[in-house]
């Protein structure tokens, strides 16, 4: 990989947090290398002439502000057992009025490790064996999976594209119920897709839920990355009291400012008995967040704003360069793209039964569609600098030259 590894020899290292400054620009061009970091994503291929943009976190260090709070607190020099700050949940009450206008009581909020744990807990403590329940498809592999470990029967809701969005079958929507369906699981904003859904469409999401007596859990953990100004991220608790009383929403901001590897969750539910359900097991076989979770996570809410929006920019570049690069590739398709940093590409118009082996194959690591039960599409990362995306455009476009060849 001469490219990639002349780029990060020629770039800039930071050595530790500290040398950044609140008033330094921020640079996601500059180079991070993940190397010898236990990074996931980038070690599964380390011994090949392989990018690899598959798993869901950005080559982008975090937000000054967090390295510097987690720098301090690291300086302490003692890790003991810690609980979650006194003004944690206060401060998400906050922050979420601020980013979505949605009005909370910190008492509804439940501290949790992650969003995956908060998806397999609702499976299991709002839903009995036997009662049935709905999931979009193709959908994050965690919301399925937390159906079909639960164990619980379930029905996948296959998307349809609609004015260029990935959207639920609005008008089928009940041919996927029984009369024990209990619990509907969402993606919003929509992951792999990218859609965002509207206020329109939520409501009318949640009237059917509302006619049915079904329990909403919706995943959002991508409300922070809604690329274009003009679109705007709803919880579906947010629509009416009466849909906040059968919501639970899972909420991080471990995506947005890219520290899943020591980031927290949180559920919102303002039905006490929901909140009971969401509390199962907690501090037994669910662990409390690391204690540097808190410091990160504070830290991001109340300082990471600037950087945020600057990481959008950035973002909507790269989508854009994206889309652009597939409209030069068919017979590949990429839908309108509103949210995250996963571009949705499907190749079912390719002649290859294994679009993600075909990439690999060339060089290009991607997360192949089967993990979606979608196996004709894949899902590229591009949360990674400019010049990374670029040679992996470049590799992409010599594979597919080789199925026509």
């Amino acid at each position: 990989m001469y490219l990639l590894a002349h780029y990060f020899s020629a770039g800039k290292w930071w050595s530790t947090p500290t040398q950044y400054n609140q008033s330094m620009p921020y640079d996601f061009d500059a180079p991070v290398n993940r190397s010898n970091s236990d990074s996931i994503r980038w070690d599964r291929y380390a011994a090949g002439d392989v990018i690899p943009l598959w798993v869901a976190d950005m080559d982008f260090q975090s937000p000054p502000c967090v390295l510097e709070a987690l720098s301090q607190r690291v300086q302490h020099g003692v890790f003991g057992y810690t609980h979650a700050p006194d003004s944690l949940r206060h401060e998400i009450a906050l922050y979420l009025a601020e980013q979505f206008s949605w009005e909370v009581d910190p008492e509804w909020i439940v501290i949790l490790p992650s969003v995956v744990s908060g998806l397999y807990t609702a499976v299991r403590q709002l839903t009995n064996p036997g009662e049935h329940l709905i999931v979009p498809q193709p959908v994050y592999h965690h919301l399925r999976l937390a159906c079909s470990e639960g164990p619980r029967p379930f029905t996948e809701i296959p998307l349809m594209l609609s004015h260029d969005r990935w959207v639920l079958p609005w008008q089928t929507l009940s041919q996927s119920c029984e009369v024990n369906t209990k619990l509907a699981m969402l993606c919003n904003p929509q992951n792999p897709g990218g859609t965002v859904y509207t206020k329109s469409e939520l409501q009318q999401f949640a009237a059917f839920c509302e006619e049915r007596d079904i329990l909403i859990c919706s995943d959002e953990i991508h409300a922070g990355l809604v690329l274009d100004s003009q679109i705007r991220h709803t919880p579906i608790a947010s629509l009416s009291k009466s849909i906040s009383m059968r919501t639970v929403t899972l909420m991080s901001l471990n995506k947005v400012f890219n520290f899943p590897g020591i980031g927290l969750a949180w559920a919102i539910t303002e039905n006490p008995h929901l909140r009971a359900a969401m509390q199962t097991d907690l501090h037994r076989t669910i662990a409390d967040p690391g204690l540097l979770a808190y410091t990160a996570t504070l830290a991001a809410m109340r300082g990471g704003e600037s950087w945020r929006q600057s990481l959008l920019h950035y973002l909507r570049g790269n989508r854009d360069y994206v889309a652009a690069r597939i409209k030069t590739m068919p017979p590949l398709r990429m839908a309108k793209m509103e949210a995250s940093y996963l571009a949705w590409i499907d190749c079912s118009a390719l002649n290859c039964a294994d679009p993600h082996a075909l990439f690999l194959g060339a060089g290009l690591a991607l997360s192949p569609g089967a993990q979606f039960n979608a196996p004709q599409f894949v899902r590229l990362n591009f949360g990674t600098q400019r010049v990374i995306l670029e040679q992996a455009l470049d590799r992409m476009a010599a594979a597919i030259k080789t199925t026509n060849a």
